[in-house]
């Protein structure tokens, strides 16, 4: 299975500003540029390719952890998993992605602490994000709510 998505970029990199659209149509003309990547800290100015990427990396694993909670005979009510990408300046130049810091918070009845944390992290090292995601630091914080 293949999924698509197009950049459309115009101009040079900090005046410059582009598009992004799916390939289901769930982004569509969906505006991005240097500020919003780069200089804006609050997240408002527009998207960004690591915001996207966080978007992709906590679905993927909250995903996975509601298939391995049901295998487990403790399905979850409500996964609630947020992604934090860092992007940093890279040595010599340039940016580069360090980490991804999951947090998690699970309504999941009748399953201790402990091994709703191990379920937490069987996942983090399976979805196929994190996979993907293997040349940077994935962490994980998970508690029951």
């Amino acid at each position: 299975m293949d999924r698509k998505a197009t950049a459309i970029w115009k101009g040079g990199l900090t005046d410059g500003s582009g598009t992004l659209d799916t390939q289901s149509g769930a982004l569509k003309n969906l505006p991005y540029n240097f500020k919003a990547r780069f200089e804006d800290e609050s997240g408002k100015a527009g998207t960004n390719p690591e915001e996207l990427l966080a978007a992709a990396h906590a679905g993927c694993f909250a995903m996975a952890l509601s298939h391995i909670l049901a295998e487990n005979g403790t399905p979850a009510q409500k996964l609630d998993a947020t992604a934090a990408v860092t992007v940093k300046p890279a040595t010599g130049g340039g940016f580069e992605i360090t980490k991804s810091a999951l947090t998690l918070v699970g309504t999941v009845p009748n399953i201790s602490d402990a091994d709703f944390r191990k379920l937490a992290n069987q996942a983090k090292e399976g979805c196929p994000l994190s996979k993907a995601l293997g040349a940077i630091e994935v962490t994980l914080d998970a508690k029951l709510a």
